[in-house]
């Protein structure tokens, strides 16, 4: 929270005095005195109240950004990933559980089957909710647990006619409710079991440990993976407003979302503020994230009506023609700045949603006031982003459109509802976005790299060892046209693109 003056406020005070607003090439972040090695510092933050990150990045909700491969990737690197709302309610829910269930350290609603199932019902079920997996535990009618179904008992049964309790395996380890990772991990090593599941006092079902899951976060391979209480991924999903916002949560909740965003192009209206207090009502244990906001009076009244997190943005996208089309939205930087003066004061989280093309921007955005900063179109082209990889003059590319473009708006009402066209017929649309093609990029992992290696450089220059210390330290300097180019390398007839760079007038984006 701000309880001086930070170096940056007498920047923007200038600034803002003489009418301008600044984006990312306007300006640079100011060196000084550092006795910081960019390798130490620690790149912790937040995304809401309660939502840590263990690098300040999250994955734009775009139908052509983040469903479930990417969701689990950028959480295996440290960040977050918002599932996109171009989704039915259980399509959508359906894709955050095969993140929360990638990893599971203690899963609280394990899946079972009844004693009296029939194998065919099961095959069915398991065929009609595409599980990845074929072991099950089996529950008699008091909900007390009676055995266990793996995929040889599937194998080696010849009649789907048999119920779950004829072919189950009855004799089980288990385990009390209340033990810990650690615990489970030794109990399972020692019995040479892939599963425990955890049972109450009166033999009821409470949860389980898979041991391939433990195996992994104990192996020490992990130690970079954001992941809640019980050893599963984090994920986001984005919801609507009104009756879409709670179709979709029913199921989210159930799927054991870790935050969800009222994605909306107008954040400041009516209808949003509230589904906010609605959400908070229903659903006090969850964090809420809303936007897209520039403006800081939009910070206090989202603030004042639960919001756990802002979104600011309104136009900076690559894909985005909000500004040109509608005439609105404050350049990034002066957005990101005025509006988390606001939310410090209340320690609400901010994420700078937009704009980001080069992995500088993100010390700036922080710098500017933003705890994390939200990608779209830089993780588009990836190998885990949706989509095919297509070859279009002599390179491989890979879609990425706005979710205010009419290929997006006239695919699914939840683009039409983001930018208030839920009811608009499709021939009367108005899109607030375009389609195109980014060079494809490949792994997630080297992107990111390269984003978080330019963020701890930044933050060495700055002589800042956390996140909190460079949104206090950072100041920065207004740059001209000249400058923007001289920041850039210059005067050469010819250069090698390094893998974290390519000049402006080569960008496809």
């Amino acid at each position: 929270m701000h309880k001086i003056e930070l170096p940056k406020d007498k920047f923007f005070e200038k600034v803002s005095a003489q009418g301008f607003a600044l984006t990312f090439d306007d300006v640079r972040l100011k060196t000084g005195y550092s006795s910081v090695m960019p390798d130490d510092v620690s790149l912790e933050s937040k995304f809401s109240r309660n939502i840590p990150l263990k690098i300040p990045i999250v994955s734009a909700a775009m139908d052509t950004v983040t469903e479930h491969k990417l969701a689990i990737e950028i959480a295996k690197l440290g960040g977050l990933g918002i599932i996109h709302k171009n989704l039915t309610p259980e399509e959508q829910s359906f894709e955050v559980s095969k993140v929360k269930f990638y990893l599971n350290g203690l899963i609280n609603k394990p899946k079972f089957v009844h004693e009296d199932d029939t194998v065919e019902s099961i095959i069915n079920r398991i065929k009609d909710k595409k599980y990845k997996f074929r072991s099950f535990l089996v529950l008699n009618n008091d909900k007390k647990l009676v055995g266990l179904l793996t995929g040889n008992d599937f194998e080696f049964c010849d009649n789907y006619n048999l119920k779950a309790s004829e072919i189950m395996t009855t004799e089980l380890i288990t385990a009390k409710v209340g033990t810990t990772l650690d615990e489970a991990y030794e109990i399972m090593k020692k019995e040479k079991k892939k599963m425990l599941p955890l049972v109450n006092n009166e033999g009821r079902l409470c949860g389980l440990y898979v041991f391939s899951d433990l195996k992994r976060i104990k192996s020490g391979t992990s130690p970079m993976y954001n992941v809640d209480k019980n050893g599963q991924l984090r994920v986001g999903a984005a919801v609507g407003v009104g009756d879409d916002a709670f179709a979709r949560l029913e199921k989210l909740v159930s799927q054991g979302v870790d935050v969800v965003v009222i994605d909306t192009a107008h954040g400041d209206s009516k209808l949003v503020i509230e589904t906010l207090k609605e959400i908070k009502k229903q659903y006090s244990s969850i964090d809420v994230v809303v936007g897209n906001i520039s403006e800081s009076e939009s910070a206090k009244r989202l603030i004042d009506a639960g919001a756990d997190g802002i979104k600011i943005g309104q136009g900076p996208g690559s894909i985005c023609t909000t500004r040109i089309i509608a005439g609105i939205g404050s350049p990034q930087v002066t957005a990101v700045y005025n509006c988390s003066k606001i939310a410090d004061k209340t320690g609400v989280p901010v994420c700078a949603d937009g704009g980001i093309r080069y992995p500088g921007d993100v010390p700036i955005a922080i710098g500017a006031g933003a705890h994390s900063v939200m990608m779209g179109g830089v993780i588009a082209g990836t190998d885990e982003s949706p989509g095919e990889t297509i070859f279009f003059k002599g390179r491989q590319w890979k879609e990425y459109r706005g979710m205010g473009s009419l290929g997006a708006m006239e695919k699914n009402k939840g683009s039409r509802e983001r930018y208030n066209q839920k009811e608009t017929g499709k021939s009367e649309l108005i899109p607030e976005g375009v389609e195109g093609l980014v060079p494809y990029k490949g792994k997630l992992s080297d992107v990111i790299f390269n984003f978080v290696g330019g963020l701890k450089r930044g933050m060495g220059y700055v002589g800042a060892r956390s996140i909190d210390e460079l949104r206090e330290k950072a100041d920065f300097h207004m740059i001209t046209a000249s400058g923007q180019k001289e920041s850039h390398p210059h005067d050469l007839e010819v250069i090698k693109e390094a893998p974290n760079y390519a000049p402006p007038t080569k960008r496809e984006e």
